[in-house]
């Protein structure tokens, strides 16, 4: 890791206090420990400080350190050790830090800086002409098996492409980060293999487990399936790519069309009741609503891509 040092003293501001609110925030961290380990809310207090500010001045850290009667330097030994604190200021709407680690460099991290490098400037640490964003290469951010990544403020934006940072950048520049979804961006769910759950997905056999025997007489008759959406055997014509919408990856393709789905017009028809189907049969209890695929495809079989963006503002994944 690079040595970190605080900026330079020319640019320091010459006292810091937290706002009202931050002040009640820290009090609340604080509170949180037992006395005589106050210490133990440092980072905490540092976040809070460097959201009010942007960034963690060498007046803030002297301020954290007397309301945790802690000496200064302990605090400056957190403050310089934890790449998630900027000790200069940075982009105010996105700081990019993209992972530099041998997982990330294997994946592409390498690409992934050039975009940075091209879209917001040559030199780390250096903003663009409005003071909007910036960018550096930091160390292991602990998403290894979702490489390539990088952190934005406190998200992590997972499993990307050079083509998927460029939307995320033109995101925040236009002050709507807030629509990018942090986590993984391929449509993976935390990190479960590319292809989709491998494990455990036959209920008890999975996991070496065998149902006690009943005695015939006493044998429950099979559940019949619940009528519900429209299921097709093989597509209708060419497939849609179900990947265009957003939370659906390779994985849930896949099992999207074992379950009779191939088509967005499909999707674009399921009701709550169906939705609620689905949710079990793909174990991911929620995840359409919250997502909204309804109202996706519907907007991608109306009009493909151009409805799309029409509907979202920006172009399906």
């Amino acid at each position: 890791m690079s040595v970190r040092r605080l900026a330079d003293d020319t640019i320091q501001p010459a006292k810091f206090a937290f706002n009202r609110a931050n002040t009640a925030d820290a009090k609340k961290w604080i509170k949180k420990y037992p006395d005589g380990r106050q210490a133990s809310a440092v980072i905490p207090l540092l976040m809070i400080a460097q959201e009010q500010d942007g960034w963690v001045t060498k007046a803030s850290i002297e301020h954290i350190a007397e309301i945790l009667e802690m000496p200064y330097i302990r605090v400056l030994e957190v403050a310089t050790f934890y790449t998630q604190f900027m000790l200069k200021p940075v982009g105010t709407k996105a700081h990019i830090q993209v992972c530099g680690t041998t997982p990330c460099m294997l994946r592409g991290s390498e690409e992934l800086m050039k975009v940075c490098k091209r879209k917001i400037s040559e030199n780390q640490f250096e903003t663009t002409a409005d003071g909007a964003l910036s960018w550096e290469e930091v160390e292991c951010q602990g998403a290894c098996v979702n490489a390539p990544m990088v952190m934005i403020f406190r998200d992590t934006y997972e499993d990307l492409t050079p083509e998927r940072l460029e939307e995320i950048i033109d995101a925040f520049e236009a002050g709507k980060g807030n629509t990018i979804k942090p986590g993984p961006q391929n449509g993976r769910v935390c990190s479960e293999p590319m292809g989709g759950a491998v494990t455990l997905t036959d209920g008890l056999k999975s996991v070496g487990l065998r149902a006690a025997a009943k005695p015939a007489t006493r044998k429950k008759p099979v559940a019949q399936k619940p009528s519900g959406p429209v299921r097709l055997k093989k597509a209708e014509g060419k497939a849609d790519d179900l990947k265009l919408i957003s939370g659906v990856g390779p994985g849930l393709e896949k099992k999207l069309n074992k379950l009779g789905f191939w088509h967005f017009s499909q999707i674009a028809n399921w009701t709550k009741k169906d939705i609620a189907i689905i949710d079990d049969e793909l174990s991911f209890k929620g995840r359409i609503e919250r997502d909204d695929w309804v109202k996706q495809a519907k907007a991608l079989a109306k009009g493909g891509e151009a409805e799309y963006i029409k509907v979202f503002g920006r172009r399906p994944r």
